[in-house]
């Protein structure tokens, strides 16, 4: 099976990062940029550095755009530029097209344009570092909703040893257990006899509400 190609537009902070890391994991990458400083400065990194226009349709056709899998807007500040190029990748009719917002307004432009995934960088981790230094405890987070979470957390000390049916979790913290890591093994969806060891890391999903009264009481 053929591995994905990448093509990323706009190399500032966000996108040099973007585009070093999957060239770094062995993936193929285009990098365009109109600078040519910024192109120069990643062309030993990525498969290609190209110094384009990408809000013009002449232009896409010509690098072969098409022939790519995921196409990732990562223009920042200009807006018109972003909303542009957004557009036209979904007239050449790319797979998976991924668009960074600056603002909720911009989000929204894209949405309508039909962006597969949007991102606000600042916004989206922001709220991550939020989340994990409230929380001491969780490793990672993911908001479904404005209500629900999904997080991976490491077991509480008083739950060393016990079974989950012991615990209680599910009546006691309004929390389901989805998986648990141990010993570097998943087990998926666990079952009531299951006894979480030390160093074990639970998947979970509960009301945000719920996760902050765990918290409190670990801290309590």
């Amino acid at each position: 099976m053929r591995a994905k190609q990448f093509v990323v537009f706009g190399l500032g902070r966000f996108g040099s990062s973007l585009a070093t890391t999957l060239a770094e994991a062995g993936y193929e990458v285009m990098a365009v940029d109109q600078s040519e400083e910024k192109v120069q400065d990643i062309s030993a990194v990525v498969t290609q550095a190209i110094q384009a226009d990408v809000t013009d349709m002449d232009t896409l056709k010509e690098l072969g755009i098409r022939n790519f899998d995921v196409a990732v807007v990562a223009i920042g500040k200009d807006m018109q530029s972003s909303i542009m190029a957004t557009l036209l990748l979904k007239e050449l009719g790319l797979p998976y097209v991924v668009a960074k917002a600056s603002t909720e307004e911009h989000k929204r432009v894209l949405a309508k344009l039909g962006a597969d995934r949007i991102i606000l960088p600042e916004h989206d981790m922001g709220k991550r570092l939020a989340n994990n230094l409230i929380a001491g405890n969780i490793i990672d987070y993911i908001q479904l909703s404005r209500d629900y979470s999904i997080m991976e957390m490491s077991i509480l000390e008083g739950w060393h040893n016990h079974s989950i049916s012991e615990l209680d979790i599910r009546a006691k913290y309004e929390i389901n257990i989805i998986a648990v890591e141990s010993d570097g093994e998943i087990y998926v969806t666990p079952g009531p006899d299951y006894v979480l060891k030390e160093g074990d890391l639970l998947v979970v999903v509960g009301k945000n509400k719920s996760i902050q009264e765990l918290e409190a009481k670990r801290h309590g």
